[in-house]
């Protein structure tokens, strides 16, 4: 099964602390610049931000790194209301990634 050890608690709350903040700084610039429908982008944003910080305080369990990858799959689709989230999203998606198997790999390693 898979084991959730505090080095992954403390990397995947950082990424999704920190991709909370930006996916809400969405919203304006989804409303403004990219004349996205205020119903829309408020709710695609600031859903998506409060999933994060919901799925933060939840990084004990297991299932909660299987919802953070679905959070990165969505942030990435915001590209469609914000090009700029394609990239950024990616750039989040491998953070997550890094926060899984790097502190398990370095945690592990430390354990020998």
């Amino acid at each position: 099964m898979f084991e959730v050890t505090p080095g992954m608690r403390r990397l995947g709350a950082s990424v999704l602390g920190m991709e909370a903040i930006v996916v809400a700084l969405t919203t304006p610039v989804a409303i403004t610049i990219n004349k996205v429908a205020p119903s829309v982008a408020l709710t695609v944003g600031l859903g998506l931000a409060v999933l994060c910080v919901l799925v933060t305080g939840m990084l004990k369990r297991p299932a909660a790194y299987i919802a953070g990858t679905v959070i990165q799959v969505l942030a990435i689709a915001t590209g469609f209301l914000v090009p700029a989230m394609f990239f950024l999203g990616v750039i989040f998606a491998v953070l997550w990634m890094a926060a899984i198997f790097v502190a398990r790999r370095v945690e592990g390693a430390t354990k020998r």
